[in-house]
């Protein structure tokens, strides 16, 4: 599947983007566990060139805790502060202040030494759409001051947040590029939920994630679905089998592979497939 997105507001949150870039300390961007490559958009290594970085590694209850281990350690490896966490679990964010000043403690010793005092960290949130950045912005404050939704493109306009003395957040829409090069990111971000259901096929996509699936996942079909995954198991099998566990049929015995699809989709995303990674840093490949 070529799958491309790029509606055109974003051209302009791109531009706010940029132009906020002066105010802040700190980008603190938000990516999805699953897929930590295709879901970090390329542009914001260039936007956010001298400033002090920190990746929250979201959703990470829906990831592969073995491999959520190795993805941080491979963006630690690349000069990031990382940290893991479930942005509705609160106690999990306890440790993101403390990384945060730690990030920003050259430009907090620089503002010591100039006789500024006090002054709070700026931290600019940025992420692709349906990452979690409103809701690691509600849990972190403790108070629902950024909108959260379950589809992207929730949040459309820049909005500072005051958490503390300590700390100011920057929320921003989520931000995507012109174009995917290539191809598996635009399948990783349908995936996940950042691109916009209605311009895609769900089947198609239900059948990239089961072939994804059998070959690497094949208990957590087996455990949902009761799928037997054989050797070299064709993926639409594999759908006729959910879908006849879902009880997915039409009049005349057939199967209900749109329902079927949606329904596998759901699953994937909500967990209850089980922890899931879709993709793994490029020396495991």
């Amino acid at each position: 599947m070529n799958i491309q997105w790029y509606p055109g507001h974003m051209t302009r949150a791109r531009r706010i983007m940029k132009e906020d870039l002066r105010l802040i300390d700190l980008l603190i961007e938000v990516i999805d566990a699953r897929v930590p490559a295709s879901s970090r958009n390329p542009d914001i290594d260039e936007l956010g060139r001298g400033k002090a970085r920190l990746i929250l590694l979201n959703k990470a209850d829906l990831a592969s805790e073995t491999w959520n281990a190795i993805w941080e350690k491979y963006f630690i490896g690349q000069g990031y502060s990382v940290v893991k966490a479930d942005s509705r679990n609160q106690a999990q964010l306890k440790k993101v202040n403390a990384a945060v000043q730690e990030a920003c403690r050259e430009k907090l010793e620089r503002d010591k030494k100039r006789g500024i005092l006090n002054r709070p960290a700026r931290a600019m949130v940025v992420g692709i759409p349906n990452v979690g950045k409103s809701t690691f912005i509600n849990s972190f404050a403790g108070k629902a001051c950024a909108r959260t939704g379950n589809k992207p493109g929730v949040t459309k306009g820049n909005q500072w947040i005051r958490l503390n003395k300590s700390l100011e957040l920057l929320d921003t829409p989520g931000l995507l590029w012109p174009k995917f090069e290539d191809p598996q990111t635009g399948l990783h971000l349908a995936l996940i939920g950042s691109i916009n259901d209605q311009i895609l096929n769900k089947e198609e996509l239900a059948l990239e994630l089961l072939t994804f699936m059998l070959k690497q996942y094949p208990e957590a079909l087996k455990e949902r679905y009761g799928i037997e995954a054989a050797a070299g198991e064709e993926p639409l099998n594999a759908l006729e089998q959910a879908a006849k566990a879902r009880a997915c049929l039409v009049k005349g015995g057939g199967y209900d592979y749109g329902k079927a699809a949606g329904l596998l989709l759901d699953d994937y995303r909500s967990g209850r497939l089980g922890r899931i990674t879709l993709e793994f840093p490029p020396q495991q490949n």
